[in-house]
């Protein structure tokens, strides 16, 4: 479930009754040492700062981010603990080390010492260390054995006049990055509760609870009947196997003042996917209770902005539904119509986010925004260009693909931009449709389902975010469990904050 860990900029107590200290490592050349400034506090504790480069790589420590090497250790006194940050300018190796210090540190209470100067501000890296600590901590699980012991405080401090301590700054920082991992561990929880609870009702209620927090976001939910009167084709198409109903989310967030833009998310939620009646096989449908995780991103980011001080207006919309055989269900060779009155050919009904995602871009339009963004879950094919580790992202629009990837590399979420190549329009050219919703065999899926989705934006900004890669991880690795990941959320916020 979200972590329940603690994460503040307050010291509750002195140094000697913690049960961790951690002190940030850096190595240079083949050398470790101390992060420079953060000395004194190892003498307050008795404990040298010197660090024996051949005990480090008998421990198999490199002071990478993510590296965790013992100090000190004894009955008396807290375990010391040097964390690996690289060379120190690196933001990812910041939020790994917290990450490892949240997952591995044994006892109640740790303190994460800063430096007081280094390559990023301290506002900077205590945001940074806040965040890797929640999203390093997350674990989803209802088994009913006891829960293995987890940390359940951990205090972010700097040295401040050479004494631990904190600064307005730090606190800022930190308090951006309970923010930030807050809401990324709201969305893996949507994604990873269980098919058959989180339904598109359930979903929207979720959602609509977390967001009614705040006193500067009003949403509304469409049920079936608004659905159809809205002409939202696709989704009630899609929705037609299930015996229950579709929702669509349209929440809005209003910063004080006047925005400074006006940006629309759009997130695929489909919260189970069978493949329709072109039905998955039992293993590929193993993993589809994630196919909302676009819905739960953009959600999820919306519940962030208040608290961030988002000055851009910011527009979540998220068509939802389960995609399951029936004798009810859409049938390949079927028309459907999506809102804008594009007619989309279903020639494969496990390509049904493409179907949602029209009338929820077609609608966006006429909302009169200046960036569109989308989220999905969207191709198999993205998993097969770039893995599980790397998300795929187009854009109509330059300075949107500048923006997006210098916040995916601000964020630490790694990102690949793909060509919305003209040409293989021919690929989803219908002969008795507008579009169809499969591309060439075996070609350029993810291109294909890109160019779809490029019909219903019309000249607005548009960015395509497919994250069907690593929208959920099989291993745990840095600051990802298993199960869903919520990528692309850090990436937005980033790119909403640098508005």
């Amino acid at each position: 479930m979200a972590s329940t860990l603690r994460v503040s900029a307050d010291l509750t107590g002195p140094l000697s009754e913690s049960d961790v200290v951690v002190v940030p490592v850096v190595k240079v050349d083949e050398s470790f040492s101390i992060a420079a400034g953060v000395e004194s506090a190892l003498a307050e504790l008795d404990c040298s700062a010197d660090i024996d480069a051949e005990y480090a790589k008998r421990q198999g420590f490199d002071a990478k981010g993510g590296e965790l090497l013992i100090l000190r250790q004894h009955q008396d006194g807290p375990v010391i603990l040097g964390a690996g940050c690289g060379d120190g300018s690196d933001l990812e190796s910041w939020r790994l080390a917290a990450a490892a210090v949240a997952r591995r540190a044994k006892g109640s209470r740790a303190v994460l010492i800063l430096p007081p100067n280094g390559a990023f501000d301290v506002v900077v890296v205590g945001e940074a260390v806040a965040t890797g600590a929640l999203l390093g901590s997350y674990s989803f699980s209802v088994r009913s054995t006891e829960p293995k012991p987890s940390l359940k405080d951990l205090d972010v401090v700097t040295m401040v006049d050479g004494k631990v301590g904190t600064t307005s700054a730090l606190s800022e920082g930190v308090t951006h990055g309970v923010s930030i991992g807050g809401a990324v561990g709201f969305a893996r929880d949507l994604v990873n509760d269980f098919p058959s609870s989180m339904t598109p009702e359930a979903l929207a209620d979720a959602a609509i609870q977390r967001l009614s927090s705040s006193t500067r976001v009003d949403s509304d939910v469409w049920g079936l009947e608004r659905i159809a009167t809205e002409r939202l084709g696709g989704l009630v198409g899609v929705n037609k196997g299930s015996t229950l109903e579709p929702r669509f989310v349209v929440a809005t967030y209003m910063p004080e003042g006047n925005p400074s833009k006006h940006v629309i998310l759009v997130g695929k939620g489909i919260t189970f996917d069978s493949g329709g009646l072109s039905l998955k096989p039992a293993n590929g449908m193993m993993t589809m209770k994630t196919d909302m995780t676009g819905a739960a991103v953009v959600l999820s980011a919306l519940s962030a902005c208040q608290s961030l001080g988002i000055n851009a207006k910011v527009t979540a919309i998220a068509p939802m539904t389960e995609n399951m055989p029936s004798g009810s269900a859409v049938k390949p060779g079927d028309v459907l119509t999506a809102r804008n009155g594009v007619t989309m050919e279903v020639l494969n009904t496990d390509a049904e986010g493409r179907l949602v995602l029209a009338d929820g871009l077609s609608y966006a339009v006429e909302q009169d925004p200046d960036v569109i963004i989308d989220v999905a879950t969207l191709t198999g094919a993205a998993v097969v260009a770039l893995g599980s580790e790397v998300g795929v992202f187009f854009a109509n629009n330059e300075e949107l693909a500048e923006g997006l990837d210098a916040s995916g590399n601000a964020s630490g979420e790694p990102w690949w931009r793909l060509p919305l190549y003209e040409p293989y329009n021919a690929h989803i050219k219908s002969e008795i449709a507008d579009i169809k919703n499969i591309g060439a065999s075996g070609e350029a899926g993810t291109i294909s389902a890109a160019l779809f989705l490029q019909r219903f934006v019309g000249d607005v900004p548009w960015a395509h975010l497919d994250i069907a890669g690593p929208s959920r991880s099989d291993k745990e690795r840095g600051l990802y469990p298993v199960g869903g990941t919520a990528f692309g959320l850090r990436t937005i916020l980033e790119y909403l904050r640098s508005l």
